[in-house]
């Protein structure tokens, strides 16, 4: 007994073992912290790092950068909310599993878990269209260039996207699509180190000195779903054995190394923009700067490796949402008892984003901006710090905080959330 006093509560590590048989051998395999930092940047590095110039350009490098640290902050903060409720979930009930929706369930109850199911599906179709709509315009877009064709529609760049990959995920078993993911994220990330490099020669210094601290509301939506890795920790601490320092390390530590590429590369396209770039702002409904890049006004090369980057940035971040989409709609049991189950599954995860894409293909940013202001918001803010108030009022001293100052940073973190959604739909 005076063993167990001794513990403490505060700080445990390792809540179990990841022990698997090797013929027969029982063998321990734990994560580790580098893997676990890798898998939550690679989730938070996706589409949504391309709309940052064209919704913080307006603003200007230095209000976009501080907005974008304190949304960064935030979502630490609400990331180790949903860590806290994720390992406290473990400790009482002894799995060593904890989704999302089931800690939602367990602790909020049934009718809750629905509402949080809901916001899932929502975000998860939101960025889905957002994706195909994108990663369509980009292709069409290379063709045409590639061929000095003419002008093709739109939709045909968004129906193609979505044809080719949704074969792939189709056709591809799990290892293969993991090893062409892992392929894509390495072009993405030679194309990052490339297009810093290369435009960092074209930055001009007096475009980052543009400062309108007025214009930085309808960035925050765009910015909160960039930043957004919240469904991937539940994975990242069953991992990492429950052990709460290594999962609070992996957080932040893996969601800065997002925030310092998402910093560096909106200094150097915003940097890049020249004063013709600005005074087009008004005359456009949607100032894109990348497309100005792409068309060549900012290097030839510089427009190739942004080509390159967003593409595969996206495919990336679509092969993610996939699976996430799959995994619900399998843990829902829908096409129980259907042998051929997965195409039809595939087709109600493709056609809703094709067929927005399809009649509208400039829906990019119209669907990050819903993804960011309710699904995100709900989902990475209000439901975490809910949770979190929750479980520390049923298990009390059993519970080990992640997150200091107690109910009044719940409470101020639930009103930054709902802030945020106001803010989301400034116009």
């Amino acid at each position: 007994m005076k063993a167990i006093d001794k513990l403490n509560i505060s700080e445990t590590t390792r809540l179990f073992s990841n022990l698997s048989f090797d013929g027969n051998k029982l063998v321990h395999k734990p994560g580790s912290v580098i893997g676990s930092t890798a898998l939550i940047a690679g989730t938070t590095v996706g589409a949504g790092i391309l709309a940052l110039p064209a919704v913080t350009l307006p603003s200007g490098v230095l209000p976009s950068t501080a907005l974008l640290i304190g949304v960064w902050l935030y979502t630490v903060l609400t990331g180790l909310l949903i860590a806290e409720v994720s390992l406290n979930g473990m400790r009482h009930s002894g799995r060593a599993t904890n989704g999302l929706l089931a800690m939602v369930e367990s602790t909020l109850g049934a009718m809750e878990a629905r509402f949080a199911g809901g916001a899932y599906l929502f975000l998860h179709y939101a960025l889905l269209i957002a994706y195909v709509s994108q990663g369509g315009e980009i292709l069409i877009s290379a063709i045409e260039g590639i061929w000095d064709l003419p002008p093709t529609p739109t939709w045909m760049g968004s129906t193609g996207f979505a044809v080719i990959f949704g074969a792939i995920l189709y056709l591809g078993r799990d290892r293969f699509i993991e090893k062409l993911n892992s392929f894509f994220v390495g072009i993405v990330i030679a194309s990052f180190i490339g297009l810093l490099l290369l435009g960092a020669t074209q930055v001009n210094p007096n475009s980052l000195l543009s400062q309108d601290w007025s214009a930085l509301p309808p960035a925050l939506s765009v910015m909160l779903v960039a930043l957004f890795f919240h469904n991937i920790i539940p994975v990242v601490a069953t991992q990492l054995e429950g052990d709460a320092g290594k999962v609070r390390q992996s957080i932040v530590v893996g969601s800065a190394i997002p925030l310092t590429m998402f910093l560096l590369w909106n200094a150097v396209i915003l940097g890049s923009v020249t004063p013709t770039m600005l005074e087009n702002i008004g005359s456009t409904s949607v100032f894109d700067p990348l497309q100005v890049l792409r068309a060549g006004d900012a290097g030839e090369w510089l427009g190739i490796l942004v080509t390159v980057f967003s593409e595969f940035a996206i495919a990336t971040s679509f092969i993610g949402f996939f699976y996430g989409l799959r995994d619900l709609f399998k843990d829902m049991n829908l096409f129980s008892g259907n042998s051929e189950a997965s195409l039809p599954l595939i087709s109600l995860i493709l056609f809703p984003p094709m067929g927005f894409s399809a009649l509208n293909p400039n829906i990019f940013y119209t669907a990050l901006d819903y993804a960011g202001t309710f699904s995100v918001s709900i989902l990475g803010g209000v439901i975490p710090a809910v949770m979190a108030w929750k479980q520390r009022d049923k298990y009390k001293e059993l519970n080990q905080n992640l997150v200091p100052g107690g109910k009044l940073m719940l409470v101020i973190m639930i009103c930054i959330a709902l802030m945020a959604i106001v803010l989301g739909n400034w116009k």
